[in-house]
């Protein structure tokens, strides 16, 4: 492992880690200078901004072939298998945000002991649900009605938490609480200029100061490439957990028997595998999915693997193909994206887009932004949805919501009902 030089701050290991290189990874990260990436593959994180991807090489069409066009300047440069990391967001309005990083160090998946969080001391924070809670399920129930006509099969319908706290937000103790509760899932944080001042036009020119921050700890892989071999674990359908731990049993078979999930789950995982097809010799769907938790959920999973046909195809490519998956917006996608914006009254910015990296030898991890937050100073963004489909009840979807913001808002220490 490399040696990073920090405050010291980075030998603050507690009991409930085992003292090793990932640990320490994880204490290193400072915000405004860092992209963490934890999964149960490795730790990565990265320290420093040699270049940043302009606005028209960030722009979704051709961003693979684009990306690769970087990372071939960097080489020419002298840079032995560079990599870009970063956010893609879910919509056009904004350019990804992807990076060429001064120093990238790796280590080991995080050996949590005893899966816990530390007690923060959070200052009192006012919330604001966006929108409230009874417009939420009216627009549920309005998708539900034109669902009825036959034109829309699923849309995801999110809704936002704005917290703002009295001082600036932790940014380094959230993300620790997140690795911590959830050692399992995709914990990640993402440093990004402030909102208004996304995308630059000199990748190596002047860049605005990044002092905003996305970070989350997201159960989806969207797709990972190592060599040629290919993985995605497509997530749909879910209940929220249950500190009784009998009707925490009663409710992940519940959601084992439920056709309804069932059938949300298909559609999702059908339209992954066909994506990844033309990319795939060969191509390895399970019949049935698995019930998988969280700190928070239980999700019905299904993992897919493939060997890649052409070792040109870099692991972008292979997101690119899939985002948006039926799991964060619908289907079909255009009618889905469309209900989306009506219902939606905010930006989802990065959220239920992607987050990841990928190197020069086109191997690299992105995940779905789920289960995730943005933070700039005092203030702070939390989103979750739900998948509305035939037989959806809106109190039930607004309460999924609610179990999904506890990831983020028990890693601030916060309780409060929403």
């Amino acid at each position: 492992m490399t040696t990073i030089e920090t405050d010291g701050r980075i030998d603050a290991v507690d009991d409930a880690l085992a003292d090793d290189a990932a640990a320490r990874l994880l204490a290193a990260y400072e915000q405004g200078q860092s992209f963490l990436f934890s999964s149960p593959r490795g730790v990565l994180l990265t320290r420093g901004v040699a270049a940043t991807m302009s606005k028209t090489q960030c722009a979704r069409s051709d961003l693979p072939a684009r990306m690769q066009e970087f990372l071939d300047g960097a080489v020419e440069f002298g840079r032995r298998n560079p990599m870009v990391v970063g956010a893609v967001p879910f919509g056009g309005t904004l350019p990804a945000h992807l990076v060429l990083p001064e120093e990238v160090v790796r280590a080991e998946p995080l050996n949590v002991l005893v899966p816990q969080q530390k007690p923060v001391s959070t200052p009192a924070c006012s919330v604001r649900p966006v929108p409230a809670p009874e417009e939420y399920e009216r627009g549920v129930a309005r998708a539900l009605r034109r669902m009825e006509h036959g034109d829309l099969t699923k849309a995801v319908l999110a809704r936002s938490l704005e917290l703002t706290s009295a001082e600036s937000i932790d940014v380094r103790e959230v993300l620790r609480n997140l690795a911590m509760a959830d050692p399992a899932s995709y914990t990640f944080a993402v440093d990004l200029p402030r909102r208004g001042e996304d995308g630059t036009r000199d990748s190596y020119g002047p860049q605005p100061p990044l002092e905003r921050t996305f970070l989350g700890a997201s159960p989806e892989l969207l797709v990972s490439r190592r060599g040629n071999e290919v993985r995605s674990n497509p997530m749909a359908g879910s209940r929220p957990r249950s500190t009784d731990p009998d009707e925490d049993k009663r409710r992940a078979a519940e959601l084992a028997a439920s056709e309804k999930d069932h059938r949300e789950h298909a559609v999702v995982v059908e339209a992954v595998a066909e994506a990844l097809r033309p990319f795939c010799t060969e191509l390895h769907v399970p019949q049935a999915p698995t019930v998988v938790s969280t700190n928070a959920m239980w999700h019905l999973a299904t993992e897919i693997t493939g060997e890649l046909r052409d070792g040109s195809t870099t692991s972008l490519h292979l997101a690119d193909a899939l985002h948006p998956t039926p799991a964060v917006c619908g289907t079909p996608i255009d009618r889905a994206r469309e209900v989306i914006a009506e219902t939606e009254p905010f930006e989802r910015g990065y959220y239920a887009g992607m987050v990841g990296w990928c190197d020069a030898a086109g191997d690299g991890e992105w995940v779905v932004a789920i289960r995730c937050a943005e933070v700039e100073d005092q203030e702070m963004r939390l989103f979750a949805g739900a998948g509305i489909v035939p037989g959806s009840d809106p109190a039930d979807e607004l309460a999924e919501t609610s179990a999904k913001f506890r990831t983020a808002l028990t890693a601030m220490g916060l309780n409060q009902a929403v």
